[in-house]
């Protein structure tokens, strides 16, 4: 759970209703018949879950190649949450983020590689201080493709020795994404000078060689 300080001061913001599920990009109509003109490979999506979505989100949105990236809830069972209801830990909804990228300019590989770095998955429901089932450590797969190589890469990472303990991330199907309230969106760009963002959000940013 973040620290009272951190809730207290958004509790006039967090109550309210969530967005609704973001709506699929309507389908591209067929090129005519003998058309040449080539097209750009179209973008594709990536979900994860890695504690807090402010900090996940700071990561991924400095990745060349991702061109969006949104906070917020999936997996759980209540449609439609809010942040208020997420954090009371009964909906069974993660904290995740979900981007979109170029799969020519980054590839799913090299986005499993910084989520692992992002985040530490070898905690259950937990980063640092930030406690709950909502904080749970999971990717959330959107094609067969993605679910094998997510498997890999964690299999992978497992067998590198490289960590403290095995690694308990979740690899799940996913499912309706529920787009988290605005003011969490661009929360770290919107508010780098906030308590969370300089004692957690920074040091991990500097880490990681983006700031």
């Amino acid at each position: 759970m973040r620290p009272p300080w951190v809730l207290s001061a958004f509790a006039l913001i967090l109550a309210g209703c969530g967005k609704e599920p973001v709506p699929a990009p309507p389908e591209t109509p067929p090129a005519p018949e003998g058309a040449t003109a080539e097209t750009a490979p179209a973008e594709q999506l990536a979900t994860f879950g890695g504690g807090c979505f402010w900090c996940t989100e700071a990561v991924m949105e400095r990745l060349e190649g991702v061109s969006d990236v949104r906070s917020g809830y999936m997996g759980g069972h209540l449609e439609n949450p809010t942040y208020e209801q997420v954090c009371r830990k009964d909906t069974g909804h993660v904290e995740v983020i979900q981007l979109s990228y170029d799969p020519d300019k980054i590839t799913y590989d090299e986005l499993l590689d910084v989520f692992w770095q992002a985040h530490d998955p070898t905690t259950l429901d937990r980063q640092g201080e930030d406690r709950g089932p909502q904080y749970r450590s999971v990717i959330f797969t959107h094609t067969p493709d993605q679910k094998n190589r997510a498997e890999l890469s964690k299999r992978a990472l497992d067998d590198s020795g490289k960590l403290s303990g095995p690694v308990v991330t979740e690899i799940r199907e996913a499912s309706t994404f529920w787009l988290a309230e605005e003011n969490h969106q661009d929360f770290y760009r919107n508010n780098p000078n906030f308590g969370y963002c300089r004692a957690v959000i920074s040091p991990k940013m500097k880490k990681m060689g983006f700031e």
